[in-house]
């Protein structure tokens, strides 16, 4: 994949895969020709700028095609947090093009949670965003996969199963019958002793029938009341649509962010958008002197966190470049260096906890900062942000020979 260099392309292509294989940057005409119109009232020539100028848009709804801009710019970080994770990982049922989609239908998650006085760069904190989302996601995907519909069913928790019909748009009572029925069901369906769940079968006749029974005991003071069921049957029909509820809930569809608008129609759905009557751009841009800041800024505390990696001793980096270089899980960490996991998840956390202390005396010492409990909690999601980018930027450095060719 060879990425994009010219400002007009960051905000206004989409990635072509076909079969995990990269094709091409897409060209979107809309976005290309707001663009360069942008471009002749500003002279900013730097891509960090014209990423926080279209957030600035985004977060005011000032503009419909901020977002589609800002998707365009993300599709990079997107792609190698697919590309890294489906190498890591060698036994996923998922490639390429389907980890890209599932990363960047965080794009929302990222919009909401980037903020540029805190985070490093929106491509920096939308790259762990993405890593983190995938490996979640994937996780879910492995164990909704091997899943029974009966073992699903008992690993929901009742929060996941009310979110699940509530997508799939069941009505209010609909939803509270459904949860009685699960209710009964994960209390009076226990697997026998040394049973494993994942692959649980039906029910047996005796235990529907309990089932039924707890389900018309309680219908009558559920909110709404409910009407009592005949039999078990009628119970298993909810229960199965539940089962597929939370499959499609856990395993949802993605679509691409330059989507046609329709089989046949060669135009995107950016491309369907009015037009804006923008203000001039020099209006909302934000100051040399403020950008300036920011940068060295950034630039100190990545120079604070250096010297931290430094000082921690040959065992505590070694991890570090376990955990977030070559992405192996506190498991696998645990089994190579001969250890238990709880150790390995202690060891990292007091890892992070060394770091944190180190950036929060810079901040208080440099930026005169009084720090708080939720100053603290910001501090360490941009620590965990960092961490992921500086260590996924040397993964991508030292690419083997026979995939550097796939970078370029």
């Amino acid at each position: 994949m060879f990425p994009r260099r010219e400002l007009v392309k960051l905000f206004s292509t989409f990635l072509e895969l076909d079969e995990d294989q990269f094709q091409g940057w897409v060209v979107n005409p809309k976005l290309r020709r707001n663009m360069e119109e942008c471009l002749t009232q500003v002279s900013d020539t730097s891509d960090r700028f014209w990423a926080h100028y279209w957030h600035q848009h985004w977060q005011r709804q000032t503009s419909p095609l901020a977002r589609e801009h800002l998707a365009a710019y993300l599709q990079e970080p997107a792609y190698w947090a697919a590309y890294h994770i489906t190498r890591r990982f060698s036994k996923l049922n998922y490639g390429l093009a389907d980890c890209f989609q599932i990363a960047i239908a965080q794009l929302d998650t990222v919009l909401k949670g980037f903020k540029p006085d805190c985070n490093s760069t929106l491509k920096g904190y939308a790259r762990a965003i993405f890593n983190s989302t995938i490996k979640g996601i994937l996780r879910q995907r492995q164990e909704t996969d091997i899943c029974s519909d009966w073992g699903l069913l008992r690993k929901l928790s009742q929060k996941r199963v009310t979110e699940a019909l509530e997508r799939q748009g069941f009505s209010p009572d609909t939803i509270v019958a459904y949860t009685l029925a699960w209710q009964g069901f994960n209390q009076l369906y226990v697997p026998e002793p040394g049973q494993g769940t994942r692959q649980l079968g039906r029910p047996d006749p005796e235990t529907w029938s309990a089932i039924a029974q707890y389900y018309n005991r309680r219908c009558h003071t559920a909110a709404p009341p409910l009407d009592p069921v005949k039999d078990g049957k009628v119970l298993e029909q909810w229960l199965l649509k539940l089962a597929q509820a939370a499959r499609s809930y856990l395993y949802p569809a993605f679509s691409s962010a330059d989507q046609p608008v329709a089989e046949g129609d060669n135009r995107t759905i950016a491309e369907t958008l009015p037009d804006t009557k923008k203000n001039t751009p020099l209006t909302e841009i934000i100051s040399q002197e403020e950008r300036q800041n920011r940068e060295t800024q950034q630039s100190q505390m990545t120079a604070v966190l250096k010297q931290g990696i430094r000082k921690l001793n040959a065992q505590q980096q070694a991890l570090l470049d376990y955990y977030y270089r070559q992405g192996y899980t506190q498991k696998a960490i645990a089994q190579a260096l001969d250890t238990k996991q709880y150790t390995v998840s202690r060891q990292l956390n007091k890892i992070r906890k060394t770091l944190l202390s180190a950036i929060a005396q810079w901040s208080q010492d440099t930026l005169h900062i009084s720090l708080d409990s939720d100053l603290l909690k910001q501090m360490s999601s941009t620590l965990e942000e960092w961490l992921t980018t500086y260590y996924t930027d040397m993964a991508t450095e030292t690419v083997p020979p026979e995939k550097a060719g796939d970078e370029q």
